[in-house]
C-alpha cells in the first residue's frame, strides 16, 4: 500500500479547508501546527475522512484529535499503512 505524502496530504488539506482562501499552504508546513495554519478540528475531521476514502486507512476521532501538526499526522496514517501492508 503506497504511503501518503506531504503533496498529498497538502492536496487533501486545501480540499477540505472549505472556502476559507486565507489559508496558506504553500512551503514547509510539517512542523507547523494545525492550529497555526487555520484548520480546526471539523475541517481535520474531514480530512481524516477523506484519507479513509482515498487510502483505506481509518483513522480514530481520538487519533485525529492528538495530531497536532502535519508531520504527525503522515506518520499516523503512514504507520497504518505500514501496518495494512504486513
Amino acid at each position: 500500500m503506497a504511503q501518503l505524502a506531504i503533496e498529498d496530504l497538502r492536496r487533501i488539506l486545501i480540499a477540505c479547508a472549505g472556502e476559507d482562501d486565507s489559508l496558506d499552504l504553500t512551503g514547509d508546513i510539517l512542523d507547523s501546527t494545525f492550529e497555526d495554519l487555520g484548520y480546526d478540528s471539523l475541517a481535520l475531521m474531514e480530512s481524516a475522512a477523506r484519507i479513509k476514502q482515498e487510502y483505506g486507512i481509518d483513522l480514530s476521532d481520538d487519533d485525529i484529535a492528538d495530531v497536532e501538526t502535519p508531520r504527525a499526522l503522515l506518520a499516523l496514517v503512514n504507520a497504518d499503512t505500514a501496518t495494512a501492508a504486513v
